[in-house]
């Protein structure tokens, strides 16, 4: 049986698994500090669990904006981020050197998705959407079962959508003010809300503004990703369980007639919680892991034969 290991490195914390794709055997949490300090307690944490062998692969599901083409010269690296200390800061190449096994890459929400895809709310479905909503707002996408990679990756939470009517708040992104992480993110409703979100009632009327700025998102993403599924998750989502189902309401409205198909009923179950729920980026970065460790072995396959 291989051995895996995941990280999940997120704004907040960091969580360091062992395991198999779709089964987590040790876990760890701690606070995403500084970069250095980070990314050596999780190594470390790696290294204690080697106890008969080392371990065969690790997976990376990391914050971001990070360079994921495995031809750039910053491949593994954080690019411009809000997060303090971390523009810049290489994730892959230390882990890759002190643990000298596979080592795969990719965005937090891209390997939640793939957790839901194979374990989760996204079973049998080859497009999906993985949107996070906590002190950031991401989205990862799949397309025939694949993360969507180009000049970068999905980068949701900053797309800029329609206002409601009425709704004179700026926003809280520190690039764009208000973009969705700017409208939706824990600490942008925080400061719309003027409290901590989990404090304000599911009745209160303050939410129909956010709700709509939901609703905007998710038709935006039926119309230019047409995934089967939607899956939303994130602490935000979680503790206002009836923001999905406000914001779903609203959707056919938005769409204005245009996809008959897309009535409430039918994107009710096409828009879904997660079942993994907080596993969804740890089980990720193990998926990430069986995946190096995959095109590992295929690539030692296809090495010619000595002559």
């Amino acid at each position: 049986m291989h051995k895996l290991a995941g990280i999940e490195l997120g704004g907040t914390k960091t969580v360091v698994v062992l395991g198999q794709a779709g089964r987590i055997d040790e876990r760890l949490e701690f606070a995403t500090t500084e970069p250095e300090e980070t990314i050596a307690r999780a190594i470390e944490t790696i290294e204690g669990w080697r106890d008969d062998k080392p371990v065969d692969a690790v997976g990376i599901a990391s914050f971001g904006p990070i360079r994921v083409s495995r031809e750039a010269a910053d491949y593994g690296c954080l690019l411009d981020t809000p997060k303090p200390g971390w523009s810049g800061a290489a994730v892959v190449a230390p882990v890759a050197a002190a643990l000298g096994c596979p080592v795969a890459l990719d965005t937090d929400v891209n390997a939640a998705a793939l957790a839901e895809q194979r374990h989760g709310a996204a079973q049998g479905c080859d497009s999906m959407v993985y949107l996070t909503i906590g002190t950031g707002l991401g989205g990862g996408v799949l397309i025939c079962g694949e993360p969507v990679h180009g000049l970068l990756h999905p980068e949701i939470g900053h797309v800029r959508l329609r206002r409601a009517a009425g709704d004179g708040f700026e926003g809280a992104c520190a690039f764009h003010g208000d973009c969705l992480e700017g409208l939706l993110s824990g600490p942008a409703l925080a400061a719309r809300l003027g409290t901590h979100p989990s404090r304000v009632d599911a009745e209160n009327p303050m939410w129909e503004p956010v709700a709509h700025d939901l609703a905007e998102l998710l038709a935006m993403l039926v119309l230019t990703v047409a995934p089967e599924r939607i899956v939303v998750g994130g602490g935000v989502a979680q503790r206002q369980p009836q923001l999905l189902p406000m914001a779903v309401g609203r959707v056919p409205t938005l769409l204005g007639g245009y996809l008959r198909d897309c009535t409430r009923e039918k994107l009710g179950g096409m828009i879904v919680p997660p079942q993994l729920g907080d596993d969804a980026g740890p089980m990720g970065a193990l998926v990430l892991a069986s995946r190096a460790l995959e095109d590992r072995v295929a690539a030692v396959r296809h090495v010619p034969a000595a002559a």
